[in-house]
């Protein structure tokens, strides 16, 4: 009997401890559905201002007329599969860049949302495959953010999804009401019923809807956690880094720097407690997921004015920005109820409050409008697709769809960053099932060491009259430093772009860029280029004292307008 006892008593302390762990994961793991529904929002804005960027290079990066036409990226991509590349005619990749921009407007504002996020991910995994030459770390964090979204309820608050909802339960409910007051009842869409989008429903903002804790939730927390350690790894084997000095040499590499950055090269003790203090703020990111709450929500606080201050001083694309969208999930349930209490607190007469009754009158519109549409009648629906049992077992599948998906995938990406800094060895079908979906993790940005040397390229050209001309910047041929680098580059994935060609694994698409360049020059300009020649010059300052720690130059290709599409470097 005591031996009985003994033993439901350990089954009793084992089940609290099991409990006990639960709860505290469930804690750490759970995101908000406002934080999600921000979330949401911030991603649907980041594609459309991202596609927009894009577009100004769109005939140079991704069409035959640019730098990797359909028969280089068929050459040296021939495992990439890219919608993009079933043409290569400009008229086509703008259009698949509206159709993209639709489907991020609908993820913004919630309508079909797991659809559009679904879509959106695979219209940018292909615009991504299309020309890798261009990508950077902030390309790929939004295609990890929106592959965990897809597992996520990001259309559960402030959605049309939501609105929609909300609908059908109170047509629901007035279908099943035996009578209707037609002044004050909820079929009037006045009251304060979820029809009106001013009560209690799913649209509205509120503390009563729990958070969401599950296999997904985790993943989108890790993902930015493992963005954090792996970076805080490589940055841990870099003398510049460890000893306060690397902030301060890029600050120096012009090429980046742009608005507040453009003044912060002088202040060294700034930019020494700048890059200690970021070094810092790396290896405590684990508390990121440990603290909850409002002392999270201070810690991610921090990270987002780091990076928002990057967004202001060093020009690197959406990637800060992106960052800051992917800390939004970590704000947690007592931020937000603050911040509704905040809004409820508004004065009515503001300008606010008038901006959002006129949103409320025009979603009634909608909503009217919709209702008076002829919807299919029940006898032309398939009633065997609208069974219980059939209903039920969709159900059960997408539950565990979602949830051993993610799992798979999560333990994946802690393998390969673990195995990007040498702490693991990914196995062979690991590896395949990652690259498949560009899952890779690296995050090497600004690491081991960072750009410490101002970069230019002067692409000299000689034309058919004998006369010499820098055909990437259209101004005559000058081998000095700029005054500043940046203003050299068309746009940060330019600099991105050149970077890469001039690796030494990338010479084909050195003859690339100069066949783009000379068949571009030659549609643009009267008298025709006939040669050109690529150089790569840099210059690195000592950051404190100012004096040139060395300069050269280093031709990458010289190239005959006239000759075959791939020449020697």
């Amino acid at each position: 009997m005591a031996r009985n006892l003994s033993t439901a008593s350990v089954r009793s302390r084992l089940s609290a401890v099991v409990r006990r762990l639960s709860a505290a994961v469930a804690a750490r793991v759970s995101v908000d559905p406002r934080a999600l529904a921000a979330f949401r929002i911030g991603l649907g804005a980041l594609l459309i201002a991202d596609l927009l960027l894009r577009s100004r290079s769109l005939t140079a990066f991704y069409t035959d007329y640019g730098v990797l036409p359909r028969r280089a990226f068929f050459s040296d991509y021939s495992t990439s599969y890219s919608l993009h590349a079933l043409s290569g005619e400009p008229w086509a990749i703008a259009s698949l860049f509206a159709v993209a921009g639709g489907v991020a407007l609908a993820l913004l504002v919630g309508y079909r949302t797991r659809l559009a996020t679904v879509v959106s991910w695979l219209l940018l995994f292909s615009l991504h495959a299309r020309n890798p030459m261009v990508l950077n770390s902030g390309d790929g964090l939004l295609r990890m953010l929106l592959f965990w979204s897809a597992f996520l309820p990001l259309g559960a608050r402030w959605s049309v999804d939501a609105v929609r909802r909300a609908d059908r339960g109170a047509d629901a409910a007035a279908d099943a009401a035996p009578t209707a007051d037609p002044v004050g009842g909820p079929a009037s869409g006045d009251g304060g019923g979820p029809a009106s989008g001013d009560g209690g429903g799913p649209s509205t903002p509120g503390p009563s809807e729990p958070a969401v804790a599950s296999v997904a939730t985790m993943a989108i927390l890790v993902q930015i956690l493992v963005m954090y350690l792996t970076n805080a790894v490589h940055k841990y084997r870099s003398d510049l880094w460890m000893g306060g000095e690397a902030v301060a040499y890029v600050m120096r590499a012009d090429q980046f720097t742009y608005h507040l950055g453009n003044h912060l090269a002088e202040f060294s003790g700034l930019l020494r407690a700048f890059t200690l203090l970021w070094v810092a703020l790396l290896f405590a990111s684990p508390l990121l997921l440990l603290l909850t709450g409002t002392p999270r929500a201070v810690l991610a606080s921090l990270f987002a004015g780091m990076h928002l201050g990057m967004a202001v001083s060093i020009r690197v694309g959406l990637f800060p920005v992106i960052v800051v969208v992917g800390l939004i999930p970590f704000f947690q349930t007592p931020v937000w109820d603050a911040l509704d209490r905040a809004v409820a607190g508004l004065n009515r007469s503001t300008r606010l409050a008038r901006w959002r009754a006129r949103l409320e009158s025009l979603a009634r519109a909608v909503r009217s409008l919709a209702a008076s549409l002829p919807r299919p009648t029940a006898s032309r629906r398939l009633d065997g697709l609208r069974s219980e049992g059939l209903a039920a077992g969709i159900a059960r599948g997408r539950a565990r769809f979602s949830a051993v998906v993610p799992t798979v995938f999560l333990v994946l990406i802690l393998l390969s960053s673990a195995g990007s800094v040498g702490y693991a060895e990914v196995p062979d079908p690991a590896a395949d099932a990652l690259d498949a979906v560009d899952m890779q993790q690296s995050w090497q940005m600004f690491a081991p060491d960072p750009i410490h040397t101002t970069r230019w390229y002067v692409a000299s050209g000689t034309l058919e009259d004998g006369t010499e001309r820098d055909v990437f910047r259209d101004s005559t041929v000058d081998f000095d430093r700029p005054a500043r680098a940046e203003t050299t580059y068309r746009t940060a994935r330019w600099r991105k772009y050149l970077k890469k060609v001039s690796a030494a694994d990338n010479e084909n698409h050195r003859s690339y860029l100069a066949n783009y360049l000379c068949t571009d020059w030659n549609r643009t300009h009267e008298t025709d280029v006939e040669t050109v020649t690529i150089y790569r010059l840099y210059e690195r300052i000592h950051p404190y004292n100012g004096t040139v720690e060395a300069a050269n130059e280093f031709e990458l290709i010289e190239y005959d307008c006239s000759g075959e599409f791939v020449q020697d470097a």
